[in-house]
């Protein structure tokens, strides 16, 4: 990729219009960059099959993607989150735990200034759990069967929904 600025011109005395382009340069560098995704299971469930189906489906559509292995507890998940700074968290539930790891996991992202991270996931959950949780402000989760082109579509369309507000 060629670089939009001239050393000989930054140099120059008026070299601001060249800062400006170094600066939408590198915005437009940040704007390419993979989609990073962490996926967690959280709680005593230790069936990870899915996720890692999930998480190498993710992968080869080009997102950069964070597994962190069974039994993570949602601080460890929130943690993991931020040190990682992911732009979606992706939670495999299968024990049934879903209407408390999906909120607990949420609020301790808020608590860390991270609302702007995309949480999603899936397993077995119930229909009125799943309207439940989007209420209060899960993004779209997928149950058993879920072709992996709609969790890498849902991911993409979202992140770029996101990209579009913030430029």
């Amino acid at each position: 990729m060629a670089l939009p600025w001239d050393v000989d011109r930054i140099t120059q005395p008026n070299f601001g219009s060249e800062i400006r382009r170094i600066s939408a340069f590198s915005g437009r560098l940040n704007r390419m960059r993979p989609i990073r995704v962490l996926i967690a299971k959280p709680g005593l469930d230790g069936h990870d099959r899915g996720a890692k189906v999930v998480a190498a489906a993710l992968r080869d559509s080009g997102m950069e993607v964070i597994y962190t292995g069974l039994h993570q507890t949602p601080e460890m998940i929130a943690s993991a989150a931020v040190q990682e700074d992911v732009d979606v968290v992706g939670l495999s539930i299968l024990s049934g735990a879903h209407m408390t790891l999906f909120p607990r996991v949420r609020d301790l992202l808020r608590k860390a200034g991270r609302d702007d991270i995309l949480i999603t996931g899936g397993g077995i959950i119930p229909k009125e759990d799943i309207e439940a949780l989007r209420e209060q402000g899960i993004g779209q989760l997928f149950g058993p069967g879920t072709p992996t082109s709609a969790l890498v579509d849902y991911i993409k369309e979202w992140f770029a929904e996101r990209e579009q507000q913030e430029a």
